[in-house]
């Protein structure tokens, strides 16, 4: 593997720091329904799924019936506080701009979202035309499903074997490396926590990286072997 056929970014919490901004909402959101959670806690614990995946698991767990209304009031005002609040991570435009393959999205995010997002932040024109949403592909199945890894694949004519992805979630990771492909874990956004790279790693990431600026030389150095190896 000299160099990879195609390198996955997710959007929320890799490109742009906005997982800790839904966080806040969505938490807020639980409290007055009943559920009480911190911002900290639901994204240690559900970053990288939909809210209404994160509804469907916390009234499993507590048995506490919410309200179904409360995935388009969370929908609208996450949307608003991104429209304001979202920012790039720091070094992440150097870093897009200096893979040289093919690169693409993957993410759970509505394709709407992302691109205002990366468009406040003057990164969209590295992804136009490129951008994945796994509630927009055929079979609509979010991470950690590998579904939307693999469908980008296959409409970038990439080998998923061939493939970096890289994630900032214990579920992102679960989907891509349940795709065949090879992950870096990333914990530079806000919402990071202690043990994170730890937990990462466990989920099956090769490596992590804090800093965008280590992203060329770790593709590089990956490259060099296989996983298998």
């Amino acid at each position: 593997m000299p160099q990879p056929d195609l390198v996955i970014f997710d959007c929320d919490g890799v490109l742009v720091d906005s997982e800790i901004i839904a966080a806040r909402v969505e938490a807020e959101l639980l409290t007055l329904a009943g559920y009480e959670i911190s911002a900290e806690e639901l994204a240690e614990t559900y970053a990288g799924l939909t809210f209404k995946d994160i509804m469907m698991r916390i009234e499993e767990k507590s048995l506490i019936p919410f309200q179904a209304s409360m995935i388009d009031k969370a929908e609208e005002l996450v949307d608003r506080k991104l429209r304001s609040d979202v920012r790039a991570i720091d070094g992440v435009r150097d870093a897009v701009a200096g893979v040289t393959v093919p690169r693409c999205i993957c993410s759970n995010s509505r394709s709407e979202r992302i691109e205002f997002m990366l468009e406040k932040v003057n990164l969209l024109p590295f992804f136009a035309g490129r951008i994945f949403s796994a509630l927009e592909i055929p079979t609509g199945k979010t991470k950690p499903a590998p579904d939307v890894f693999l469908f980008a694949a296959e409409k970038l004519g990439a080998n998923p074997a061939n493939t970096f992805v890289i994630e900032d979630s214990v579920h992102g990771v679960a989907g891509a490396r349940a795709a065949g492909m090879r992950v870096i874990g990333f914990t530079g956004a806000a919402h990071s926590y202690p043990g994170h790279a730890d937990a990462l790693t466990e989920a099956g990431a090769e490596t992590v990286i804090r800093r965008w600026a280590e992203l060329k030389s770790v593709i590089a150095a990956l490259s060099e072997w296989s996983a298998d190896a």
